[in-house]
């Protein structure tokens, strides 16, 4: 008896082939052997960022429900903007749901992680008087 595809399990088929034809710059991801739901990537620090040169490891995981559900977001390498082995709080992930795009894909996301990793945090410094 063979199982019928679910939509996630088709999805995340074309967005991998998108993915290797088009490839997300400073980011390589692979979907592991055995689970096509869980997907490990790699940012390679962009130059000119605080980044620059180092490697950072982190995992998509996708609902069974993919796209019509986001997938949650972990960083893996410490990287002093995201908490590790932490679900990411991002626009894109499952920290907010009512913010998800069905149409976006794989590659979508892994350019909004970057995008969001890279991105200056504005620092106030408030001058104490003595």
């Amino acid at each position: 008896m063979s199982r019928k595809p679910n939509s996630a399990t088709s999805r995340l088929k074309q967005d991998y082939l998108r993915l290797k034809r088009d490839p997300v710059p400073y980011i390589t991801a692979e979907p592991l052997p055995t689970n096509i739901l869980e997907w490990h990537y790699v940012v390679c620090g962009p130059e000119n960022t605080l980044y620059e040169g180092g490697y950072y490891h982190g995992k998509l995981v996708f609902p069974r429900e993919f796209p019509f559900k986001p997938p949650a977001i972990y960083m893996i390498t410490p990287n002093g903007r995201f908490k590790t082995n932490k679900k990411l709080c991002l626009s894109i992930s499952d920290f907010h749901p009512d913010t998800w795009n069905p149409a976006w894909s794989v590659s979508t996301i892994l350019t909004g992680l970057l995008s969001f990793m890279v991105k200056l945090l504005k620092v106030y410094f408030v001058q104490i008087e003595s």
